[in-house]
């Protein structure tokens, strides 16, 4: 019976984990993401205040004003910078 519930519970464990690999909005290696202070100095040049920038579910969130004076929180791609998910 112990053994049963080993095997129950590792098994959860381990499609918790694929499944919560799955949900992330970028999906790129670390290798090749550009530096967070590219993403702050690219937005700034377009007019964002930047408030905050932090790594959630493997992009660049970043909770701003944008160039109209709107507070944003926007989910960039690593890699491209591209706009994945934005929130007014």
């Amino acid at each position: 019976m112990n053994k049963l519930i080993s095997a129950l519970l590792i098994s959860t464990a381990a499609l918790s984990a694929t499944a919560y690999a799955e949900e992330e909005l970028c999906d790129v290696p670390k290798a090749e993401w550009q530096p967070q202070e590219a993403l702050e100095q690219s937005l700034q040049a377009k007019g964002w205040e930047i408030r905050k920038v932090k790594v959630d579910e493997g992009c660049y969130e970043v909770y701003a004003k944008n160039e109209k004076g709107e507070r944003v929180e926007a989910y960039f791609d690593p890699k491209s910078f591209e706009i994945v998910k934005m929130q007014d």
